[in-house]
């Protein structure tokens, strides 16, 4: 019989982080047989609640088989500018 990973997943500390609203944990699991990418945040309550002090993960997922996300290396910001570059080639003179 095959291991079912079926609503598991794993964390790991994003050795990348380059700014503060870059996950500090990032890792994938799955659900319903569906693949997804993970997001945490580490993140303190706030004062005046009933978690002031406490520490606790926001988490985001995405789908790994998403077609909006970075396809073949490379970044949306970067598919753009060449789209922009390739109109820079345009033949027509307006």
């Amino acid at each position: 019989m095959a291991y079912d990973n079926n609503l598991s997943g794993v964390l790991f500390k994003n050795e990348r982080k380059e700014k503060d609203t870059h996950p500090d944990y990032t890792g994938s699991c799955e659900i319903d047989s569906r693949q997804f990418w993970v997001s945490a945040w580490l993140k303190v309550g706030k004062e005046g609640t009933k978690k002031a002090g406490q520490k606790f993960f926001s988490m985001a997922y995405k789908p790994k088989d998403d077609p909006n996300q970075e396809s073949s290396g490379q970044t949306k910001q970067h598919q753009q500018s060449s789209a922009r570059d390739s109109l820079d080639d345009d033949p027509i003179p307006f």
